[in-house]
């Protein structure tokens, strides 16, 4: 029952992915330890997604351990199914895979339905025997979020804002998971703080699924241009000290989440360390 036992703050990290491989696990056993009840890594590059979660879950003995995203143009069903399926039964407990379906410029002529894809491919997970509460989905838009709902423990939205939190929770109704994540700068001078938030939201900008996504939230075309407005820096990042941060949190446990997951940006790229600090100080505030 992962998507109900992940508490409520989780840590989402490229770096516990894609950084030196013992320093992540080190990482991730200090994560532990401090009470997260969750750590997320990305899946949307990188093939061997599979392997990463395996080596999180060695690492430590009570977080869950969970994709953000699985994305599901890179796995087959039968391959996760199976992977997951040959878990001892205290991992599996520890698992949830949030699925995605990428982006339309990123996978190209390929490219299918969002909607329709993601029925099929929770369909053959479903075949495989796969339980649906280790499952969620990154979902933005209502149809997405209504699927998610339905036929998985719930809903992991990316790069949203508490109102956002609030509009999803109205979609899914009460009792399925709703864990957004937060990207959060600990860093109070506003220049310094808005300038690592648009390094981490750069890569973002001209992604379709995101900018209609904003769009919907009432963002308009001069907010998303360039690097970003202030207003849309602000709005999808908390910065300034600890207890400003644990403000942005407590407004989307406010909204309707259940879970909300923080990405520390810290403009150190995949550097561990230059995380492990921000990580503590805001567990002393928020677990």
């Amino acid at each position: 029952m992962a998507g109900k036992n992940i508490g409520r703050i989780g840590i989402w990290s490229m770096e516990l992915r894609f950084g030196d491989k013992a320093l992540a696990a080190d990482a991730a056993a200090e994560l532990d330890d401090l009470g997260y009840g969750a750590i997320w890594v990305p899946g949307g590059i990188g093939g061997a997604l599979l392997d990463d979660l395996d080596h999180l879950l060695g690492a430590t003995s009570r977080a869950t351990i969970a994709s953000g995203i699985l994305n599901v143009w890179k796995h087959e069903p039968a391959e996760v199914a199976a992977w997951f399926m040959a878990l001892p039964a205290d991992r599996q407990s520890r698992v949830l895979l949030g699925l995605g379906v990428s982006h339309s410029h990123i996978i190209g002529e390929t490219w299918g339905k969002p909607l329709a894809l993601m029925r099929d491919y929770l369909d053959k997970l479903d075949a495989e025997g796969l339980p649906a509460e280790h499952l969620c989905l990154a979902a933005l838009g209502p149809k997405m979020l209504e699927l998610s709902g339905t036929r998985t423990a719930g809903a992991h939205p990316y790069l949203v804002t508490p109102e956002h939190t609030a509009s999803a929770r109205a979609v899914l109704g009460q009792g399925p998971l709703l864990a957004p994540e937060q990207g959060v700068v600990l860093e109070s001078d506003p220049a310094k703080a808005r300038e690592l938030a648009r390094g981490a939201l750069s890569g973002y900008l001209q992604y379709p699924n995101y900018r209609n996504s904003w769009a919907r939230q009432g963002f308009t075309e001069q907010d998303m241009a360039g690097g970003g407005s202030d207003r849309l820096v602000d709005a999808l990042f908390a910065w300034g000290s600890a207890a400003d941060i644990a403000k942005r949190v407590n407004a989307h446990f406010a909204a309707g989440a259940d879970h909300v997951c923080l990405q520390v940006v810290t403009g150190a790229g995949l550097d561990v360390n230059a995380a492990r600090p921000v990580w503590r100080e805001l567990a002393g505030v928020l677990i």
